[in-house]
């Protein structure tokens, strides 16, 4: 599941690059996942799947069910001799409106991720959140800039998009954003969006809003954007500390993952007594899951969570 290193068969919970990666004989992901992993993979030998449909390999039985963290994420229940295992990938428990809304599954042990397994993180219902983004862009529109808003091409860029008030004014999109998005269109309702190239005009751009992402910050893409007035939609928003680093005018926090309260439900809601955890901040949470009586571990992997989607080199705007 998600592996590493190449195998014959990989089951793939999401289109992230920390989650499916290329080099695989074959793929089995769920349906709506395909065309975003062969975008970003290439020419693969891949099988969709619907939700719970089983299959079953070396007697061992599989099935996808939804992780809600973006468009055709899965968990995948593991059945083996009556004992079931649930490997979450990433997850989220609120409903972006765009991924199949997560969906506890009942299981001996789970492994979660808890990318944010802090009591700090709490994330706000993303309609307040997004009424809060527009007011942003409404204000620099009023100030005769650009707004420029960061948020990874796959995913969160989407989300982004999807609750974008147009009749403030147009959606550019940097060409990572707008070719990820070409791919996602036949799956769910996206609003127009205008691709920045080389030809588009500084004066175009006044008062709209690019959606770009974060690895466009700092780059002489940007330039052309001026005067503009920059911010990030991510989890790590919640410390200001991030959003200096990252020189960012404005933080919004909006997460594809689940906060902490969200990871505490979701594990209650397996009915499981032994939990995995696989990447955040896992020393903590298993110590915190220790003393609630479950029997908890850290498992190390190389999936990055959010920070890691965000840092990942994107494809370059000319694409």
């Amino acid at each position: 599941m998600d592996p590493w290193k190449p195998v014959d068969k990989a089951i793939i919970s999401h289109g992230h690059a920390d989650h499916s990666r290329w080099g695989h004989k074959s793929y089995i992901t769920h349906h709506t996942n395909v065309p975003i992993i062969q975008h970003r993979l290439g020419e693969i030998n891949v099988t969709g799947k619907e939700w719970g449909e089983t299959f079953v390999i070396n007697n061992v039985k599989f099935s996808l069910h939804p992780a809600g963290h973006i468009i055709g994420s899965s968990q995948i229940r593991v059945e083996h001799k009556g004992e079931v295992w649930v490997f979450t990938g990433d997850y989220k428990t609120e409903d972006d409106g765009i991924a199949v809304p997560y969906e506890p599954v009942k299981c001996h042990t789970f492994i979660t991720e808890c990318t944010f397994g802090l009591p700090a993180f709490t994330w706000r219902p993303q309609s307040e959140v997004f009424t809060d983004i527009n007011n942003w862009w409404a204000e620099n529109k009023a100030e005769g800039k650009t707004s420029v808003i960061f948020g990874y091409s796959l995913g969160k860029a989407q989300r982004l998009l999807r609750y974008l008030d147009t009749d403030i004014g147009k959606i550019y999109t940097h060409g990572a954003i707008e070719n990820m998005t070409e791919v996602i269109r036949p799956l769910t309702a996206m609003p127009e969006t205008t691709r920045v190239t080389r030809e588009t005009k500084k004066e175009e751009l006044k008062g709209n809003i690019v959606v770009a992402p974060p690895s466009a910050h700092g780059s002489t893409w940007i330039r052309k954007m001026v005067p503009y007035v920059t911010a990030s939609a991510s989890g790590w928003m919640t410390f200001r500390g991030a959003r200096r680093r990252r020189a960012i005018d404005k933080g919004f926090v909006l997460s594809d993952h689940c906060d902490w309260q969200g990871l505490l439900e979701s594990i209650k809601a397996t009915g499981a007594e032994k939990i995995i955890s696989t990447h955040g901040y896992t020393d903590i949470f298993t110590r915190f899951l220790l003393e609630q009586g479950y029997d908890a571990r850290t498992e190390a992997t190389q999936y990055e969570g959010e920070l890691g989607e965000e840092n990942k080199k994107e494809e370059s705007e000319d694409n």
